[in-house]
C-alpha cells in the first residue's frame, strides 16, 4: 500500500513537472506575463510613453474580452531610459523577478540588443521591437520576430522611387555616425549603385549634435537636388530648417525614423515637403477612417492624450502577440508560440500596416514600406507599398 502510494505520488509529481515545463515561464492558469522596455525618463520619452499606452490599451481590450484561452495578459513595463546599461538591468529584473513569458514592443536598437542575453538564457522571446535593425531577426531564432521593414530596404527602394517619380538626379546624404545611420547610408548607396549612380557628397554627424550648418553648407556647395537623411527627430528638424534658412530647398528623404508627428509639431511649417518611408500611418484624430477616429477617441479618453504613431505600432504589436498566442492553443510555450507565428498571416489593419507573414526560414514579417510626405503640417501617404 505504502509503495503503491509512493509510486502514485511520484507519477503525479512527474506529470506536474512535465506540465510546468511545457507551460513555460510566465504562463499560469490565469495569466500570461508580458514585459516591455520603454523610455519613460530619457531622451526618447516622447516615443516611450505612447508605446507604453498602446501596449496597455490592446492588453486591456483583450482581457476585457476574456483573455487568451482564459488567461489575462499582465503587462509589466520597465524604464530603459533609452540607455543600454539601464536596459540590461531592467531586462534582468523582468526575466528573473517578474518571470515574463515574452518581451513585446521594446524601443531602440541598443536597448533591445542589451536585453538579448538575459532573455535568451531563459528561453524568453523578443517580439516586434521598435527598431528596423536587422539584428532583431537575424540570425534566425525562435526567440526573434520582427515586423519593421529594415532601414536598408527602405532606403534602397526609396532612392529608386525618388529618381523615377520625382526626377532626382544628384544625391547627397547626411547621416548619424553610428549603426543606425550606416544602415540608412548603405541601403541608399545600394539603391544608387543599382541605377549606376553614387553620392555626390557624403557628410556625417555625431549622436547628440545640434548644429548642422557645416554639413548643410557642404551639401549645398555640391549642388545636390536631393538629400538622404540618416536622422531621427532633432537632427531631421535641424538639417531641414538649416537648409531653409540658407535659402537651399532640395528634396529631403528620411527613413521611418523620421516619420513622426513630432517632426511637424516641433519643426513647424519648414517641415512641409519632407518625404519619409513608413509602414504604419500616424493616427490623426481627424483621420479619414472612422475606425481610426474611434480608436483615437478611445485612446484619448483612456490616457488623456492624443495618440501618435508609436501608440499605433505598440497596439499592433500586442495584437499580433495575442493572435499568435491564441493560435498556439491552451498549452502555450515558446515553441508553440514560434510555430504559430510561422504559420499565421496578419492582414492589413486600420492603420494601413502591411500584410505581415512569417515562415520557418524568415522571421521578418515585412520588408516593404510606403512613401509619405508632410503636406500642410500632416503626414500624407502618397504611395502604396513600394515594389522591390
Amino acid at each position: 500500500m505504502g509503495e503503491h502510494k509512493l509510486k502514485w505520488i511520484g507519477a503525479a509529481a512527474a506529470i506536474c513537472v512535465s506540465v510546468a515545463a511545457n507551460a513555460g515561464q510566465g504562463v499560469t492558469k490565469t495569466e500570461i506575463v508580458v514585459g516591455s522596455l520603454q523610455d519613460l525618463s530619457g531622451p526618447a520619452v516622447g516615443m516611450g510613453k505612447p508605446l507604453n499606452f498602446g501596449l496597455q490599451m490592446r492588453a486591456d481590450e483583450i482581457n476585457a474580452a476574456g483573455g487568451i484561452h482564459g488567461r489575462k495578459i499582465k503587462l509589466v513595463v520597465e524604464d530603459s531610459g533609452y540607455n543600454p546599461q539601464k536596459a540590461l538591468l531592467a531586462a534582468q529584473k523582468l526575466v528573473q523577478q517578474d518571470k515574463i513569458f515574452a518581451m513585446v514592443g521594446s524601443l531602440g536598437t541598443a536597448v533591445n540588443m542589451a536585453s538579448f542575453q538575459p532573455l535568451f538564457e531563459k528561453n524568453v522571446p523578443n517580439l516586434f521591437p521598435l527598431t528596423a535593425a536587422r539584428e532583431m531577426y537575424e540570425p534566425l531564432s525562435k526567440l526573434k520576430f520582427s515586423f519593421a521593414a529594415p532601414y536598408y530596404d527602405q532606403m534602397r527602394t526609396g532612392v529608386k522611387w525618388m529618381a523615377k517619380e520625382r526626377g532626382a538626379k544628384k544625391f547627397c546624404t547626411i547621416y548619424q555616425d553610428d549603426e543606425f545611420g550606416l544602415e540608412v547610408f548603405r541601403g541608399a548607396e545600394h539603391g544608387l549603385k543599382d541605377m549606376g549612380k553614387e553620392f555626390a557628397e557624403k557628410t556625417t554627424f555625431k549622436r547628440g549634435a545640434t548644429d548642422f550648418s557645416a554639413q548643410v553648407a557642404k551639401m549645398k556647395s555640391a549642388d545636390c537636388d536631393i538629400v538622404v537623411l540618416g536622422t531621427i527627430i532633432r537632427e531631421t528638424i535641424g538639417t531641414v530648417a538649416t537648409a531653409r534658412k540658407m535659402g537651399w530647398d532640395p528634396i529631403f528623404l528620411g527613413s521611418s525614423a523620421a516619420y513622426l508627428d513630432l517632426i511637424h509639431k516641433l519643426g513647424g511649417k519648414a517641415m512641409d515637403g519632407l518625404y519619409a518611408t513608413f509602414q504604419t500611418g500616424v493616427p490623426y484624430m481627424d483621420d479619414p477612417s472612422k475606425n481610426v477616429r474611434d480608436w483615437g477617441a478611445s485612446y484619448k479618453a483612456k490616457f488623456n492624450d492624443d495618440p501618435g504613431m508609436f501608440a499605433a505600432y505598440a497596439y499592433v504589436a500586442m495584437d499580433m502577440f495575442a493572435r499568435a498566442a491564441e493560435k498556439a492553443g491552451p498549452n502555450l510555450t515558446t515553441e508553440s508560440l514560434a510555430n504559430a507565428f510561422e504559420t499565421i498571416s496578419f492582414p492589413h489593419d486600420m492603420f494601413g500596416s502591411p500584410n505581415f507573414k512569417f515562415s520557418k526560414t524568415d522571421h521578418l514579417g515585412n520588408k516593404r514600406s510606403r512613401m509619405g510626405q508632410i503636406q500642410n503640417g500632416k503626414w500624407v501617404a502618397i504611395t502604396d507599398y513600394l515594389a522591390d
